[in-house]
């Protein structure tokens, strides 16, 4: 391979020494050699990557600035779901900007996860207090998304005939439009009915009887009005319908909240809890209901269990009904959530507590009635008389110009009709704002506020909408308001956990690699971090050329046409690509092929996905070797002739391996009438390598947060591209593409969570093409490598031609566990006393391991993985041969805690430096477990999904 660039010899873990003894190992002579042997020849691109000259650190960051500076951040008072907020310094510095919380995995191993799942738990709490709701999820993608995926929980849960029939859900005209255009895009493959109109009693009664299965309230309005929800509420459940509330959290400190008023569900966003605005994201969602729904909540939930010792842990609950597991019965395909963001949001509550958030709230509510005193005190109307942080003004014929006006001062302000502005208010609103608005309203020159005193004036809220209950009693809500308790805080939760600052996550089909600090820095500076995504495109210079820039790498990475940006998580960019391929087909007049063929190796939300496409779900057989079965393919194909809309597959394949047959089912599929839909999960086994379009591809999604280096913050951010080749381009979502084809908005902003695409800008343009390819031939260096040491002792269940595997291995337990019975679970439990993250459990294949090393991991680490696997599988031999008893031993009793080693009894049959020191070279960076193994069976019985009291964890 080509000689790479600087940066990438930073980012590739094995230097060329520790290369060359690898790929001795494998008996390969170079990288190009063992990627050819890997990867079938009629699949190579014969088209190297045609990027420009990578640029190193320091000149990204340089070319970073230039484009931050052609974006104009003006004081943003538009309002519409997106404020100006103030990220306490504490929090960017040891959250935003720390690796130990945004290098984290999901917690699905929650052991060592313990630090970020009390963290969401905070957040769960935070908003379960904040609506007066009982059970909220661990966040959503943003507040549109939380909108629709409220809907069809409200369409599965209402006692109607609606939930046979496609039923009418009703949202209000004073929602947020984006959450509408949302709403809209998915309603329709449902079959359910959107209409939109204000919401009364009597526009609930005139709905066809039977048919109304939910009813969306924007609280307060976007127009800003304030009104009381209760007899629309009342008129709903009178109908049969659930009650679904759009509250903004902050207003909620100072109004009654939604489970006061009768809602059966709020949803909204947490943004302004100290997240900044990012040209549109990321943003933790919210979505919280009343008890007796809690088990149809979408995503993420998280409960309190307890460990081996009877002790509370926390672990994600009711993972049977987790979305991924659930497949083509899904009633979502969320399976990821917005934790690094969630995690910032639960801690500005905590920073500030009850009575800070309620003393912001006043202050933003008081602006905005000052605002309100001083227009009308010229002789304008407001629009509303009761309002929390919204003014609207009436201008007859001068809106706009009083917009423009208000530019040119610095302000960007909404223009909501030819005689109409509005102002919103924010934690970040002073005095002289509301005199510079006032005066560019109304023409006059401006003054300094600081010579006509502003009048004094009560928040707008009426007296009998007034919040009278408490919220955050709970004591981490009082405990951290200094800046000293918060940063021992975040420190003591950050140490709980296992990320990638403190060794490899060798996590399968997850892609845990370097998130190198250049790429990460510029997310935080304000010329990113501080637009709203509805300014005018014109102050948004720089994001777009990044975007554009982005968009072409992308484009010329996989060979597609065309590329959204809008989908802010890999579901998204699968619903996206699914959605264009729906609508592609109605628009050649073949609404029948609604069949979407997916493999049983698949990812779950693939099939959740289509189900949500308004798709059918049709299973294809895979063999023994792991590969799409072509006979079962032709049969499918043959019995659903005419009407298959698209097969959708993975490659390489979801079992680690290039299969050699998926050109031949592009052209089965292709010949039938289908689309070819490459799920792009495994695009770093590709980059530079091989090209999805070129093979038969016709729309993947990208995951962003995998292959691009955007980190995992602990279960999200990411996003997820869709890319398509040109037929399809005129159906894609997203300000940039979206055609009058477009099958409509998928995520709340146009450009989805832009505020970290310059992550895999940066990432892109320091490796460029060398370093890509090179990246992609180290990732399946590394792989190779691993299988090849462990094939002895766990033996690799898949492998492709010349028995080697792309960039990930699953080793088979199955036969160990039947000789022993040690599970995958007790391998990946014991992993953690050696400091690892486990590998990916029981995916694809049940009982099994899959390991990715990634690119970025070098060979000490890779061996230092190797060896602790040898030594565990060491650890079976010894229970084989009766040395270790079968109950109980270290695999069945991993992990090992401190406390439990400073018991004054230890009655095991082996040692407590076994227990504890498995790796001697280890023994001063040990890492600790807060707890032991903990049983999910408990937590999901006795679900707790708020903090528990301080003296539950007294032993």
């Amino acid at each position: 391979m080509a000689h790479s660039s600087a940066f990438a010899h930073r980012h590739i873990g094995p230097d060329q020494s520790e290369q060359q003894r690898m790929l001795e190992a494998l008996g390969y002579a170079s990288l190009d050699e063992l990627t050819s042997a890997a990867l079938p020849a009629d699949l190579a691109t014969a088209r190297p990557l045609s990027l420009p000259e990578p640029l190193n650190e320091d000149e990204v960051l340089e070319r970073l600035r230039a484009l931050a500076a052609r974006n104009q951040v003006l004081t943003s008072m538009i309002g519409l779901g997106y404020y100006g907020t103030i990220t306490p310094p504490v929090i960017r510095r040891n959250v935003l900007e720390s690796p130990a919380w945004y290098t984290a995995y999901t917690p699905y191993q929650p052991e060592i996860s313990q630090g970020r799942l009390e963290a969401l738990l905070n957040f769960q709490t935070m908003v379960e207090d904040l609506t007066a709701l009982p059970v909220a999820g661990a966040s959503m993608l943003d507040e549109a998304t939380a909108a629709a995926e409220a809907m069809t929980l409200a369409h599965r849960a209402a006692n109607s005939r609606a939930t046979k029939t496609g039923g009418v859900f009703l949202a209000d005209a004073d929602c947020l439009p984006q959450t509408l255009a949302v709403l809209a895009t998915r309603a329709e493959p449902l079959g359910l009915r959107l209409v939109t109109g204000e919401i009364s009693p009597e526009l609930i009664a005139d709905q066809p009887d039977g048919e109304l299965f939910g009813i969306l309230l924007q609280y307060p309005g976007a127009s800003g009005q304030v009104k009381d929800l209760r007899p629309a509420i009342e008129a709903a459940h009178a109908a049969g319908a659930l009650a679904v509330v759009a509250a903004d959290p902050l207003a909620l400190t100072l109004l009654t909240p939604p489970g006061e008023l009768g809602a059966d569900i709020a949803i909204g966003s947490t943004q302004r809890f100290g997240v900044p605005m990012g040209y549109g994201g990321p943003h933790a969602g919210y979505i919280c209901v009343r008890d007796d729904l809690k088990r149809q909540l979408p995503g993420r939930l998280v409960g309190v269990s307890v460990d081996a010792d009877g002790h509370p842990a926390y672990r994600l609950a009711l993972q049977a009904r987790e979305q991924h597991i659930r497949r083509e019965k899904a009633t979502s395909n969320i399976c990821t959530a917005q934790v690094l963001l969630a995690v910032i949001a639960a801690m500005y509550a905590a920073y500030h507590g009850p009575a800070g958030l309620t003393a912001i709230a006043q202050r933003v509510a008081g602006k905005a009635a000052s605002l309100a005193a001083l227009l009308t005190g010229k002789g304008l109307a407001a629009n509303c008389p009761a309002y929390f942080d919204t003014v609207g003004v009436l201008v007859p014929g001068g809106a706009a110009q009083a917009v423009e006006r208000a530019r040119a001062a610095g302000y960007n302000l909404r223009l909501a009709g030819p005689d109409l502005v509005q102002i919103a208010c924010d934690e970040t609103t002073t005095d002289q704002h509301i005199a510079d608005v006032a005066a560019a309203i109304t023409g006059e020159p401006p003054v300094p506020a600081n010579t006509v005193p502003l009048p004094e004036a009560a928040p707008a809220i009426p007296a009998e909408l007034r919040r009278t209950s408490a919220f955050l009693t709970h004591p981490v809500f009082s405990t951290h308001h200094s800046e000293t308790s918060m940063l021992r805080y975040l420190r003591k939760l950050a140490d709980f956990d296992i990320a990638l600052d403190r060794s490899m996550i060798p996590l399968g089909s997850c892609t845990m690699k370097l998130n190198a600090t250049a790429e990460m820095e510029p997310i935080s500076w304000p010329e990113f971090a501080d637009l709203h995504p509805f300014a005018p495109a014109d102050q948004a210079e720089g994001y777009h050329e990044l975007i554009a820039g982005l968009s072409d790498a992308l484009t010329e990475i996989t060979g597609y046409d065309a590329v959204s940006l809008q989908p802010n998580a890999g579901s998204q960019g699968e619903l996206a690509g699914l959605l264009a391929i729906r609508h592609y087909h109605r628009s050649n007049d073949a609404p029948e092929r609604t069949v979407c063929l997916i493999p049983e190796s698949a990812h779950g939300t693939n099939a959740a996905s289509a189900v949500l496409a308004g798709l059918r779900v049709v299973v294809v057989k895979c063999g023994s070797d792991g590969a799409i079965d072509l006979g079962d393919l032709r049969a499918k194909l043959e019995t659903h002739a005419g009407a298959v809309a698209a097969i959708m597959l993975t490659y390489p394949s979801t079992n680690g391996v290039y299969e050699s047959t998926v050109a031949e089912v592009a052209d089965l599929v292709h010949a039938a009438g289908g689309q070819v839909y490459v799920d792009g999960a495994n695009l770093n086994a590709l980059v530079g390598l091989a090209r999805p379009a070129e093979f038969g591809a016709d729309v993947s999604h990208l995951n962003l947060h995998k292959t691009f280096c955007i980190p995992h913050g602990g279960g999200g951010p990411g996003v997820g591209p869709v890319a398509v080749r040109a037929h399809l381009a005129p159906f894609l979502p997203g300000a940039a593409s979206a055609g009058p084809q477009a099958a409509g908005p998928v995520s709340a902003a146009p450009y989805g969570s832009a505020g970290i695409l310059p992550i895999s800008w940066a990432y892109v343009a320091m490796m460029g093409a060398s370093g890509l390819r090179q990246a992609t031939g180290v990732a399946i260096l590394n792989a190779n490598y691993i299988a090849k040491r462990l094939d002895p002792y766990f033996p690799v269940l898949y492998t492709g031609q010349h028995g080697l595997v792309a960039h990930e291995c699953i080793l088979d337990l199955r036969q160990i566990t039947a000789q022993s019975n040690v599970t995958a679970e007790d391998v990946a439990k014991r992993l953690i006393d050696y400091g690892f993250h486990a590998p990916t459990m029981s995916f694809p294949v049940a009982g099994t391991l899959m390991v990715e090393p990634t690119e970025s991991e070098n060979l000490a680490e890779i061996d230092r993985f190797c060896d602790a696997m040898i030594s565990i599988a060491g650890e079976i031999a010894k229970i084989g041969s009766g040395e270790y008893d079968q109950a109980d031993n270290p695999l069945k009793n991993a992990p090992h805690t401190a406390s439990m080693l400073l018991a004054d009894e230890w009655e095991h049959g082996y040692t407590r430096s076994q227990a504890a020191y498995p790796n001697e070279r280890d023994r001063r960076s040990k890492y600790w477990p807060p707890v032991r193994r903990i049983e999910a069976a408990y937590g999901d019985r006795n679900l707790v999904c708020a903090c528990p009291p301080p003296e539950a964890f007294e032993s």
